[in-house]
């Protein structure tokens, strides 16, 4: 079976860098519908990145974005089954303090909470706030991200920490109460050393976009790097939809969503990810994307058709050796959603429980 889950907007206008495009705020209010309405039609999670700077541009595309964690504190207690998943940076928190957050919101959610661990690549977004290690960080993010994670899953199982290492050194703290069970872990990288980190902590992979053919690619090279340790974290792929009533009517759509791309913003995104020196992970794939192609979509690609199109691709990707599950984003995140609960669900194969209308 495969989860279907949603990737909040908690950036302004979503994951589309278009003047043509649904414009709007992320507020508390619209995440919460979103997660409710997610929850009502089965999905079975939602998750928010973190961001700290955004594009600018004619749209100001991210400029505006809410806290993660806060967010899901805050939707825990109004959902009962839906996983709820925060992004947090080694280079925003202390450990111990990520430690204690996750399993008061985990308690709040009734064992429902995750962490989407990444390790903070983009100098413009730290730097700002004083929060930057210097441009070496580049080459030992993952180390730093390692031994944060170590003292986090060590907080959670012995709830007390003594830790001495390379960037991190602690000493006898307490961090009680533990958890009452396991706060799933997930993680993005996609370079080899990013793949490995993964392959060690993570209990899933936030994977490629696109189509089957590019997340099977993704899932070997995870398989690669992971069956040498014994586990191998399922992947979560990632989908933006554009749904029409036709495939014609969504082609339309996603067209007038092309001729508004903002192409300042799309310039600065790749300029800022391209600050990434290394050259073979997830921010070089997202540049390189924009380069070939100058697209409105964020990773440069959209699932685009009618009901039955959208659901035959999404069977495809769920049909691939390894895919866990498949995160979505919308071009309308309220119509978007309720279409793809009520017309595409139907159609979807390896569900993990039968659709609500």
């Amino acid at each position: 079976m495969v989860s279907y889950g949603v990737f909040l907007p908690v950036g302004n206008n979503g994951w589309i860098l278009s003047t043509t495009s649904p414009q709007y705020e992320p507020t508390f209010a619209l995440n919460r519908s979103i997660v409710e309405r997610a929850e009502h039609y089965g999905l079975d999670f939602a998750l928010a990145m973190l961001k700290y700077r955004g594009f600018g541009g004619e749209t100001q595309h991210w400029n505006s974005t809410i806290d993660p964690l806060t967010l899901m504190a805050g939707l825990a207690p109004l959902t009962s089954r839906i996983k709820l998943y925060a992004t947090v940076s080694p280079l925003s928190y202390n450990p111990i303090v990520v430690a204690k957050m996750a399993q008061l919101i985990d308690e709040m959610s009734g064992g429902r909470f995750g962490l989407n661990l990444i390790a903070g690549w983009n100098r413009s977004e730290y730097a700002q706030m004083d929060a930057w290690p210097g441009d070496d960080y580049y080459g030992y993010r993952y180390d730093y991200l390692t031994e944060f994670t170590q003292i986090l899953l060590t907080a959670w199982e012995m709830g007390r920490v003594t830790f001495h290492g390379e960037h991190f050194d602690i000493e006898d703290c307490e961090v009680l109460p533990k958890p009452v069970g396991h706060i799933d872990l997930i993680s993005a990288g996609s370079s080899p050393r990013g793949r490995r980190f993964v392959a060690e902590f993570a209990d899933y992979h936030f994977g490629a976009g696109g189509d089957a053919a590019s997340v099977a690619r993704s899932n070997a090279a995870l398989r690669t790097e992971s069956e040498h340790l014994g586990r191998v974290p399922g992947s979560f792929a990632t989908s933006l939809l554009v749904i029409g009533d036709t495939d014609a009517d969504a082609a339309r759509k996603a067209e007038f969503y092309q001729q508004g791309t903002d192409l300042q913003a799309v310039a600065n995104m790749v300029g800022e990810y391209s600050n990434d020196t290394t050259k073979d992970g997830s921010s070089a794939a997202v540049a390189e994307s924009h380069r070939a192609d100058v697209s409105p979509f964020y990773g440069g690609s959209a699932l685009i058709g009618s009901p039955q199109t959208i659901a035959d691709h999404l069977n495809a990707i769920a049909a691939v050796d390894g895919t866990a599950g498949v995160m979505l984003t919308f071009d309308d995140f309220t119509e978007g959603l309720e279409r793809f609960g009520t017309e595409v669900m139907p159609l979807l194969d390896h569900l993990t429980a039968a659709p609500k209308g």
